[in-house]
């Protein structure tokens, strides 16, 4: 997928703005919701969230293969909820991108 390099700089920014770390418990009723997304640290957040938000469904297809994004699944919202961690979060609406610290 080819992307427009200044209408891009503009979106990557606005969401790059609007990435911040949040608790899981602050998640959780997206979660129940079904909307929250694993996104793997080897990925960058605010590229997936870019690709995402132009709907590139080659990335995501194949980060999804990958096991690189998925939904939330219950054992990690389960251990994310015992320490109630810190992750890093970007909204795609309807969808909560998050992603956990490099040591997790």
């Amino acid at each position: 997928m080819k992307l427009n390099p200044a209408k891009d700089k503009e979106l990557h920014d606005k969401i790059n703005s609007e990435t911040a770390r949040i608790p899981w418990a602050e998640l959780e009723r997206h979660f129940a919701q079904g909307n929250v997304v694993y996104v793997s640290d080897q990925l960058d957040l605010i590229d997936v969230a870019l690709r995402i938000a132009h709907d590139d469904k080659e990335s995501i297809q194949r980060w999804m293969a990958d096991g690189k994004l998925a939904k939330v699944t219950d054992a990690q919202a389960q251990s994310w909820a015992v320490t109630n961690l810190e992750l890093w979060a970007s909204v795609v609406s309807p969808f909560v991108l998050v992603q956990p610290p490099k040591s997790h």
